[in-house]
């Protein structure tokens, strides 16, 4: 096991880091599902007009495909207090150590955040419409919820990571926002 801090982006952090990275790989983390199960009340909404951001939902039989950040040697605790700004802003989420699989062949202990399940802002397993919905008119202090989603999907079809339902959300919410 390599014994240098690894990052696992599976949503923003993919295309947006913000951290010094010395490598990236694909990755897989098993047991958990990526899904728009996080209220978001800051970042790509309010607290009285919630958007919804991606998390990680645990789910044995699932597993989630992502980018593994080797963080620049020296930068480790500037890189964490970075993430637990970034990401620890509400607590909805738990900061874990999980093993990764990297597409090389490799597995790595890295840094990720979870989904409380039990923090108020959790909202998992809601229907796919009800996303689109929320998402399409959303707007936090990051912007809008729909660029956020947008990004994300736009960025993993350009890795050749497949998520049918981010490609359903993407095509959902352009056609609600065309209305």
């Amino acid at each position: 096991m390599d014994h240098s801090l690894w990052v696992f982006g599976y949503g923003s952090l993919m295309w947006n880091p913000g951290f010094p990275i010395s490598e990236s790989v694909l990755a897989r983390l098993q047991g958990y599902h990526r899904s728009f199960c996080m209220r978001s009340i800051h970042h790509r909404g309010t607290e009285t007009e919630p958007g919804l951001v991606l998390a990680l939902d645990m789910l044995s039989s699932s597993a989630c495909d992502g980018i593994a950040f080797q963080v620049t040697p020296g930068q480790e605790e500037e890189t964490l207090a970075y993430l637990r700004d970034r990401e620890l802003v509400s607590a909805a989420y738990d900061e874990c150590f999980v093993t990764l699989d990297l597409t090389d062949g490799r597995r790595v202990r890295a840094l990720t955040y979870v989904i409380n399940a039990q923090h108020e802002q959790y909202c998992g397993r809601l229907p796919l419409e009800e996303q689109a919905r929320i998402i399409a008119h959303a707007v936090g202090g990051r912007g809008p919820n729909a660029e956020y989603l947008f990004n994300t999907a736009s960025f993993m079809a350009g890795l050749g990571l497949h998520d049918p339902d981010l490609e359903w959300l993407s095509n959902r919410v352009r056609a609600l926002r065309n209305t």
